[in-house]
């Protein structure tokens, strides 16, 4: 059985590579990786990395971008002549650990598909809003109450059926999935009335006491 080959946009390259979107376009426009042009709606292209433009990229923020464009090429020929290789030589005098950029590429690819696989999109559930799995809790809400600082206790507290696992999980896959175009409101039924209190306004009470007239 042949598994499928996945190629990724520049969020989820940033996400798995570890460094900033826009890094990735820009070495992306640079010419420094390769990237794989596919057609989206009307004519605007969409941008795909392989999972060797990856490493490329992590590389070339790690260590490439003090290198030549030669030395740099160097590099990344020495690395596709060689993909077993622990170690390759950019130059006589620099050694570069790929073998340790292919692991947390790796440990990031895996918790990115761990991220995916606890999130579903369903017409039916908050009108497709991305949500945990099984819950009603939507990821984008919990990523942006982690990114304004309040603290895992506070969240657990309110949404009992995440764990803390859930809150890196919503991070990783708001990084790899930004929201595109303008937020949409969450519907009302995604949100439950607790309780209900009829409170009275003072001039109510009193006008019932003579107060008023």
């Amino acid at each position: 059985m042949e598994t499928e080959v996945r190629n990724f946009t520049p969020a989820e390259a940033a996400t798995i590579s570890g460094i900033a979107v826009k890094a990735v376009h820009n070495a992306i426009d640079k010419d420094i990786v390769n990237s794989i042009e596919t057609a989206g709606r009307g004519r605007l292209l969409k941008r795909r990395l392989t999972r060797e433009a990856l490493l490329e990229l992590k590389l070339w923020y790690g260590v490439g971008a003090s290198l030549s464009a030669s030395r740099r090429q160097r590099l990344f020929d020495e690395i596709k002549a060689k993909p077993l290789a622990k170690t390759v030589k950019a130059d006589d005098l620099l050694i570069v650990d790929v073998e340790e950029a292919r692991r947390q590429i790796a440990r990031n690819f895996d918790l990115l598909n761990e991220a995916e696989a606890a999130v579903v999109v369903l017409k039916e559930v908050l009108a497709g809003t991305p949500v945990f799995k099984g819950t009603r809790i939507p990821v984008r809400l919990i990523a942006e109450m982690v990114e304004q600082g309040a603290t895992s206790e506070e969240i657990l507290e309110g949404y009992p059926k995440l764990g803390a696992r859930h809150l890196e999980l919503a991070k990783v896959w708001t990084k790899a999935h930004p929201a595109v175009g303008r937020p949409r409101k969450a519907p009302a039924d995604g949100f439950q009335l607790k309780s209900r209190k009829r409170v009275k306004l003072l001039a109510e009470t009193t006008a019932h006491r003579g107060g008023v007239k």
